[in-house]
């Protein structure tokens, strides 16, 4: 059972705050994603608390949840956004976030999205070829403009997480390997329409072991000052995200407390603004995805099953990483029963848990998926004509949607007959 500060029971009812989450599922239907604000305002204060000492910039990952009020909080705290597409600027820039607090990531960004954040005027550009170097220098040559560009390198440290989100080693698209950066730094002098100012990294996501940032944290102060030598002057040293959170009770998340006393007396040195790009730290935990028991069934074999009315169209992990999720009955019940809960979707991968002991809740009650705040609601689809759920934000007492559910007539808005 996965409790915190922001869900938990009170008179076996499963509360977001002060609100009862079956109050909310009556109120606004499911599936139903529903934040904690608080959660996201905590997590926010105790990154920054624990990095506090040391020069930084913290940028949230919009690509983890880019609802706009998720942003917009963030931003009202000073944050700033580190995007992925021209969609995820366009989000940011409507949240509220300032263009010089957005940097702008992605290994294969098209000629208009370049042009579109260097003419709003993004705080840097993060290359990860030559032939994107290429490319933005003459976007911007076109424009009139300079970019500010950092290097993305490939560090090649291979980190103990899922080969689907492990993102630092050679085998991977990401980043130009750290073998090529002395030719990558000479190239600047056919650019005249680049101006280096940083360096960046990014080794995967759910990293528990420090370690391994101590290792390529390393190999990327290596390069910076390499980078000295051959005449630039940096202002930024990116570390990208990844810092781990708390999916399974039987797993603890690495405080980031751990991560901090090893990155900060490396880092300190080096007198530039580190720049740190958390996304599921700062949102995974916030949010819980809300859904109905539609059918309980018992198979030949004994199996037992609960149908509900939310599938991978609202939360593909566990049938894209095996990712494991927390299922809690909205109401506490004395009972158990070992069951899979599945989706509705017609593939045998739409499930969020297998052979797992939950409640002996019945048809009509209502299920919460925890740890939804991150790669949800941004990664749902349409599959089998689904709509894309609504979303609700919690403050205190208080509930506020902040995204509609999607109709029918919006299903097929963009298609011509």
């Amino acid at each position: 059972m996965l409790e915190s500060n922001y869900f938990h029971y009170i008179n076996k009812s499963l509360h977001c705050d002060k609100l009862e989450l079956a109050e909310l599922a009556g109120r606004y239907g499911t599936p139903l994603y529903v934040t904690s604000e608080r959660s996201l305002l905590e997590s926010y204060k105790a990154f920054e608390q624990a990095f506090e000492a040391l020069p930084h910039f913290t940028c949230y990952s919009v690509k983890a949840n880019y609802n706009l009020s998720v942003i917009s909080t963030f931003a009202q705290l000073g944050c700033g956004c580190d995007v992925n597409s021209g969609g995820e600027l366009y989000r940011a820039l409507q949240a509220g976030v300032a263009p010089e607090k957005i940097i702008f990531a992605g290994v294969g960004k098209k000629s208009e999205e370049i042009a579109y954040s260097l003419s709003v005027g993004v705080l840097m550009l993060k290359a990860e070829s030559l032939s994107e170097l290429r490319v933005i220098n003459k976007v911007a040559g076109d424009l009139g403009k300079v970019a500010s560009v950092a290097l993305r390198i490939n560090p090649n440290v291979t980190a103990e997480t899922h080969p689907y989100i492990t993102t630092g080693d050679s085998k991977e698209k990401f980043g130009i390997d750290e073998a090529e950066l002395t030719e990558v730094f000479s190239f600047f002098s056919q650019l005249p329409n680049l101006r280096l100012i940083g360096l960046d990294m990014h080794i995967g996501s759910q990293i528990f072991d420090p370690e391994y940032y101590v290792a390529a944290t390393e190999k990327l102060l290596a390069l910076f000052n390499l980078s000295k030598t051959m005449g630039f002057s940096l202002e930024f040293l990116d570390i990208g995200g990844g810092f781990p959170v708390t999916y399974d009770p039987r797993k603890i998340a690495t405080p980031i407390e751990c991560f901090a006393e090893k990155l900060i007396p490396m880092l300190q040195p080096a007198g530039v603004t580190v720049i740190f790009e958390p996304g599921r730290y700062l949102v995974a935990n916030a949010s819980v995805l809300l859904t109905k028991i539609l059918y309980k069934k018992r198979n030949h074999a004994g199996k037992e099953f609960f149908v509900v009315d939310a599938g991978m169209t609202e939360l593909i992990r566990p049938a894209l990483y095996q990712s494991h999720h927390e299922v809690q009955a909205v109401t506490w019940h004395d009972d158990t029963v070992v069951a899979d809960v599945v989706g509705p979707i017609c593939e045998s991968s739409d499930f969020f848990a297998r052979q797992r002991e939950i409640d002996a809740a019945d048809e009509g009650e209502f299920l919460a998926v925890m740890s939804c705040g991150a790669y949800a609601a941004v990664m749902s689809s349409n599959y089998n004509g689904r709509l894309r759920p609504a979303e609700v934000m919690v403050n205190g007492s208080e509930a506020k949607l902040v995204r509609k559910r999607e109709t029918l007539e919006q299903l097929v808005q963009n298609e011509l007959l």
